[in-house]
């Protein structure tokens, strides 16, 4: 059914015209998290034909200055920290696109797993994990064999090396430390992940770290006071919708991709019209929640 969607909006011509139209005097952050190199290329080389990508930082330092942006400017970035993003670098600085990626510091540079993808048992209790306090859905991880800190055999994340080698053409920021969904966490556990998860890959990596990603697009009046007192200055969710100049920077607003393998999907994801139909149509379990105290 999606597939067939995506091709009445492309090929009837709306996502052209919403591009064209809505899109084009706004800010568009896109949300990938574990493409392959292949995928990379052809995507990248797509959106660098139909829209003008900057940074993440570019973004930034324009609503600050209140400083003019182009037509169709359109932000990358990739939330986890996969160790399969290495393998975009050469697509990358051949096509010199500028992404940035939200790292869970507690994970990078370690052979510790993220939760969600620790076994494919785990996979389909994924969404009901994410209902439980942080606690609990930790306590139940572990008859799966999890532990937040546990080290593995197989790598997920990428690893120190990986992101020295990277940091001269990535902008790397925060994704907390392990993931979790932050309004669940306790308060004591919402400061160690937001706060701790910056200083952490400030001093390890020497990154310049000024933005949080919230996982799983949950966040709370209490996780935006928390970033703020760290220092961070925005915070990206996974909202439907476009930014602008004088858009709330600890509420910017992203379109997931999800890792698009097909030109059909992309364009017309990229356009932010799918998920606008999608939303209007059915409301997400993610997003804007009250934390637990």
């Amino acid at each position: 059914m999606s597939n067939i969607i995506y091709k009445a909006l492309r090929y009837s011509g709306a996502a052209w015209l919403w591009r064209e139209t809505v899109q084009r005097g706004k800010v568009t952050i896109l949300l990938f998290h574990d493409m392959e190199a292949a995928d990379a290329e052809r995507n990248f080389t797509y959106l660098k034909r139909h829209y003008n990508i900057i940074s993440l930082q570019e973004y930034l330092h324009a609503v600050q200055t209140k400083s003019r942006l182009p037509r169709k400017a359109l932000v990358i970035t990739f939330d986890d920290g996969h160790a399969s993003n290495y393998t975009l670098l050469p697509v990358l600085q051949r096509l010199e696109i500028p992404i940035t990626i939200f790292l869970c510091s507690g994970i990078v540079g370690t052979q510790r797993h993220f939760w969600f993808r620790h076994s494919e048992e785990i996979k389909p209790q994924v969404e009901s994990l994410k209902g439980f306090s942080n606690e609990e859905r930790l306590q139940k991880l572990t008859a799966f064999g999890f532990g937040q800190e546990a080290e593995y055999n197989d790598r997920q994340a990428l690893n120190t090396n990986e992101i020295e080698e990277m940091k001269s053409v990535v902008d790397f920021q925060s994704h907390t430390c392990f993931h979790p969904i932050l309004p669940q966490c306790d308060d004591k556990e919402a400061r160690h992940e937001i706060i701790d998860s910056k200083q952490h890959l400030e001093e390890r990596y020497e990154l310049k770290i000024n933005t949080l990603s919230y996982p799983n697009g949950d966040y709370s009046e209490r996780d935006i006071r928390l970033a703020k007192e760290a220092g961070y200055i925005c915070g990206v969710t996974v909202d439907s919708g476009y930014n602008g100049l004088h858009s709330d920077l600890f509420r910017l607003k992203r379109f997931s991709v999800n890792d698009a393998r097909s030109t059909t999907e992309l364009m017309v994801k990229s356009t932010g019209l799918y998920a606008l139909i999608k939303h209007m149509l059915h409301k997400p379990s993610y997003g804007f929640k009250p934390s637990r105290k």
